[in-house]
C-alpha cells in the first residue's frame, strides 16, 4: 500500500531562479534556495520515489488534469516572465500509474478530471523551480531523481472542490506502491502591483494588509490551529488575491485530513515578499 510520507506548502517565484544567475540580484534567494533544498532532502530521508505537485501555474479553467506522461524533458522559459526564468532544462521520470489513479479517484468522487499523455504538454515553472533544487542530481548530492506527477489548480474551483481532490488523492495514494511527497507549490497572499510600479517591488509586498493577513496564517500553522485557518481560507483566498484560487493549499490540507489534522507546520525560511506576493515554505507533519 501507498503512502503520504510529506506535505509542504513552498514557495516557486522566478526570483529565486534570478537568485542563481549572475548579476546583481544573485544570491537574494538564498534562504528560499535552501529552503527548497531541505524539503527535498527531508523527502528522501522519509523514503519518497514520487514528487506529487499541485503546479498553480498550471492553471486550469475545466476540470481537474493530471500530467501522466513517462518522461518530463525539454528546456523551458517563462510566457509570463522571460526576463526572470529562460533556458530551464528538465528531465524527469514521470509517474503514469500513480496519475491514473488519482484522475479515477477524483472522478470516483463526483469531481472530473482528466489524465494526459500529450507530447508537448510540458512542465510549469511552479514545478520546474523546486525541481530544481529538490530533484537534480548536481544539487542533491548526486541522488537519482524521485519522479515527478503535477496535477494542475483549476481557477475557477472552490476551496470545497479542492479538499475533495485532496481526499480524492490521498485515497489512490493509499492504491497505489508509492510513497508520495505532496507540494503544494503557490504563494500566500498574490497580489501584484500595477505595470507602471512593479519594477519596484521585487522585494515588497503590494499591500500591508496582505502581509498581517499571511503573518496570522503562518502563525495558525505553526500554532496548530488549522481548523482556525480553515475557516477563514475561502475570505482570505478572495480578499489576498489567491493564486490560482489557493486550490494548491486546499488540495494539501484535504490530503491531511481538513479540520481534523492538528498538526503544526515547521517554517523552513522566512516568510518574505517577492513582486509584491507573500512566499514561504512550510513543512507539515504527516498524520501517523
Amino acid at each position: 500500500m501507498g503512502e503520504l510520507v510529506l506535505a509542504a506548502k513552498i514557495t516557486h517565484v522566478p526570483s529565486i531562479w534570478l537568485s542563481i544567475q549572475p548579476g546583481k540580484n544573485h544570491g537574494i534567494r538564498k534562504p528560499a534556495e535552501e529552503g527548497l533544498a531541505e524539503v527535498g532532502r527531508r523527502a528522501r530521508e522519509r523514503g519518497a520515489d514520487t514528487f506529487l505537485v499541485a503546479d498553480s501555474h498550471w492553471m486550469n479553467s475545466m476540470s481537474f488534469h493530471v500530467n501522466g506522461k513517462a518522461r518530463h524533458s525539454g528546456s523551458y522559459a517563462s510566457h509570463e516572465l522571460p526576463h526572470f526564468i529562460a533556458d530551464l532544462e528538465y528531465d524527469y521520470d514521470g509517474a503514469p500509474d500513480l496519475a491514473r489513479l488519482i484522475g479515477e479517484e477524483i472522478n470516483a468522487g463526483g469531481q472530473k478530471a482528466m489524465v494526459h499523455d500529450v507530447k508537448d504538454l510540458g512542465l510549469e515553472y511552479a514545478t520546474l523551480v523546486p525541481m530544481h533544487f529538490m530533484n537534480r542530481p548536481e544539487n542533491t548530492g548526486g541522488a537519482q531523481p524521485l519522479k515527478v506527477l503535477p496535477i494542475g489548480c483549476n481557477i475557477y474551483s472552490t476551496i470545497d472542490e479542492n479538499r475533495r481532490v485532496g481526499e480524492a488523492m490521498l485515497r489512490a495514494i493509499k492504491r497505489s506502491d508509492r510513497k508520495v511527497a505532496f507540494l503544494a507549490s503557490g504563494s500566500l497572499s498574490h497580489q501584484f502591483p500595477t505595470n507602471e510600479i512593479s519594477s519596484q517591488y521585487l522585494n515588497k509586498i503590494s499591500n500591508p494588509f496582505n502581509e498581517q493577513a499571511d503573518r496570522v496564517v503562518l502563525d495558525q500553522w505553526r500554532e496548530g490551529r488549522i481548523a482556525d485557518f480553515l475557516e477563514t481560507l475561502p475570505t482570505y483566498n478572495e480578499r489576498c488575491t489567491g493564486e490560482a484560487a489557493m486550490a494548491d493549499t486546499a488540495m494539501m490540507f484535504g490530503l491531511l485530513g481538513w479540520k481534523d489534522y492538528s498538526g503544526r507546520g515547521e517554517q523552513l525560511c522566512d516568510y518574505f515578499p517577492s513582486s509584491g506576493t507573500g512566499q514561504v515554505i512550510v513543512d507539515f507533519p504527516v498524520p501517523a
